[in-house]
């Protein structure tokens, strides 16, 4: 811990993490706010870029500093050392400490997460969320874009066809017009408020196509939540030593971790009554609230 180079790579992630912190915190929440999450996913990137460019000199002369304050000995950047991952015997290829540091860890951090962040949100997937963005009714439809929204309802085609998304079009500018002149929607902050003020005045049957869009736009982040916290709970549930699970015994238990809260609601005594009559056994299920003694001796009637 007491090496340059520890406190060198502790300073490169203070700056790394602090950058991707507000996109991280934004991207986890259940109402993700997209208009924001893309702005930040912009904002990241560029950033990381620009440290990449022009970050290492101030960097450098922050972890010197830190160095220097707690007596932490400085290695001469023009001195040799044999690469990272080759071998130390004779013949092994040397580089300066500059350029371990500067090119071998500054450079490689940096440019990993710029390529992780362009495979988790490629130019397509970014696109989508941009087309989404248009429908948001802050500051009286600011980003709204008719073509834009055309091109997410063709994304879609299962919901609209070529005739749904030409008529769309032509509905799309009177519809803008009207909610930017109808105070019953000043209020309006997200989506979700949107789609509701729309099914109150009935809008919604005005304006069939775009509640439809509406309502797309609005499952696509809740999808996205579902499939993440699936994965999360089969990896906790279908571990190395019980990998053998059948399907069923498999979507049974995610369903009951995923939906816990749904199922923490349920009274014990419903539950037992519905394993109960499952199937005939030996004795009954015992009831809420009561003891069972000795269950590894009770027989097989307790663990059927």
């Amino acid at each position: 811990m007491e090496s340059f180079e520890f406190v060198f790579i502790l300073h490169l992630m203070i700056r790394v993490l602090g950058m991707t912190q507000d996109l991280s915190q934004c991207l986890q929440k259940k109402n993700q706010n997209i208009v924001r999450a893309i702005g930040l996913i912009g904002s990241v990137m560029r950033n990381m870029n620009e440290m990449r460019e022009n970050g290492w000199d101030a960097l450098f002369e922050e972890v010197k500093e830190f160095c220097l304050l707690n007596n932490i000995e400085i290695p001469n950047m023009e001195d040799m050392i044999p690469v990272r991952g080759r071998s130390r015997c004779r013949g092994a290829k040397l580089v300066s400490y500059y350029h371990h540091f500067h090119h071998g860890i500054f450079n490689v951090v940096i440019d990993q997460v710029y390529c992780e962040l362009n495979n988790r949100f490629p130019e397509r997937s970014t696109q989508l969320l941009r087309c989404v963005a248009c429908l948001d009714p802050r500051d009286s439809f600011a980003n709204f874009e008719v073509q834009k929204l055309v091109e997410l309802a063709k994304i879609y085609k299962d919901d609209f066809c070529d005739y749904d998304c030409i008529k769309l079009a032509g509905d799309l500018p009177i519809f803008i017009d009207e909610v930017r002149n109808d105070d019953n929607f000043d209020t309006c902050i997200d989506l979700g408020n949107l789609a509701e003020k729309m099914v109150q005045i009935g809008r919604d049957t005005v304006f069939p196509l775009v509640y439809r869009l509406i309502e797309l736009a609005l499952i696509l982040p809740v999808a996205t939540a579902t499939v993440e916290r699936a994965f999360s709970a089969m990896n906790i549930i279908k571990t190395e030593r019980r990998n053998k699970m059948n399907d069923d015994w498999l979507n049974n238990n995610m369903m009951c971790y995923i939906e816990r809260d749904l199922f923490a609601s349920i009274e014990d005594e419903k539950i037992l009554k519905r394993f109960q009559g499952l199937r005939n056994r030996k004795m009954n299920l015992p009831n809420e609230g009561s003891r069972i003694e000795d269950v590894g001796t009770s027989g097989s009637g307790v663990n059927s």
